[in-house]
């Protein structure tokens, strides 16, 4: 029965597979895409500073080109003002000087959960657009540069990672969303930076927002990669401490996972292979595999040994 009505409700409004699906994306929506460059100049990284793909725009924000230059990408229903944004972005600045870039796609973010996935491809095009123009500006190298991204966002940069052939220094997913973003699909992958790290914080009960499987060269599954200490019932607390794992890990550098040998020492909390640093706005990272550790339910979230 159940089988029938979703046959008759696809012949009225049409379905959809999963190829199909990404296909279908909003063809240019990253053109909506706003970056707010922060440096230390910018009075101590408090003032962003607008800029687009010209050279003069590019030039007006005095990048430094030996520093890192790190962006920042939101999920879903986020924006430039989210807290993710500020929160990263000052964990960076606090502890290194760099070049800091938010991306706002809010212009389709804050749509329906389905257009914001369809946008996703466009999104990631134009920002390796953006990559590009500050290549030929001289502001920086593909070796200097990080992308960060937190759940869609995480898929964004993969896409922006893809298009620049994957010579990107690093891509860190903050708990990479799963909806939508099956096997078969171009969801953030070990092929779209010379390092990727992705980091699971919401992979467990009946609907987790997170993609529980590795993505990575290194994957770090704090606490197991499902329920997050302090976030009790409250399912974005765990999706969102992906992100504020990252952000301690920038400004303490203390969280560090044991190498496991397998999915299921992970869960069973037996990893005892050699330790590796999470997270961080580093460059030059070589670790791979699945790494697990534990930590306190409060910021800065300090390692609890096992």
């Amino acid at each position: 029965m159940l089988l029938k009505l979703l046959l008759v409700f696809c012949a009225f409004v049409g379905c959809l597979t999963q190829s199909e699906y990404f296909e279908d994306n909003l063809g240019g929506s990253g053109s909506f895409n706003e970056y707010i460059a922060y440096t230390r100049a910018s009075e101590n990284g408090r003032v962003g500073i607008p800029f687009n793909t010209t050279l003069e725009s590019i030039e007006a924000v005095n990048f430094n080109s030996n520093l890192t230059t790190t962006f920042i990408v939101h999920g879903h229903q986020g924006s430039a003002t989210t807290s993710l944004n500020p929160t990263v972005k000052d964990a960076i600045l606090t502890v290194e000087e760099a070049n800091v870039i938010i991306v706002d796609w809010s212009q389709y973010s804050l749509q329906s959960y389905e257009n914001a996935v369809k946008a996703v491809p466009s999104v990631g095009t134009y920002l390796a657009d953006m990559i590009q123009a500050l290549l030929t500006a001289n502001v920086t190298t593909l070796e200097q540069v990080h992308l960060v991204g937190f759940d869609l966002g995480a898929h964004v940069v993969g896409y922006a990672g893809r298009t620049l052939n994957g010579e990107v220094a690093r891509i860190t997913g903050l708990d990479p969303v799963r909806r939508s973003w099956g096997e078969n699909t171009p969801r953030l992958n070990i092929e779209d930076a010379k390092y990727v790290e992705v980091i699971h914080t919401d992979t467990g009960g009946v609907f987790p927002n997170g993609i529980g499987t590795p993505l990575g060269h290194a994957d770090f599954y704090p606490n197991g990669g499902g329920s997050q200490p302090g976030c009790l019932l409250h399912r974005p607390c765990c999706h969102n401490r992906a992100w504020e794992y990252f952000a301690a890990s920038i400004t303490h550098g203390h969280l560090q996972g044991n190498q496991c040998s397998s999915l299921l020492q992970m869960n069973l909390n037996r990893c005892r292979g050699f330790l590796h640093p999470m997270g961080n706005n580093g460059l030059s990272k070589l670790g791979s595999g699945i790494y697990r550790l534990n930590t306190k339910g409060t910021y800065p979230y300090l390692l609890t040994w096992f």
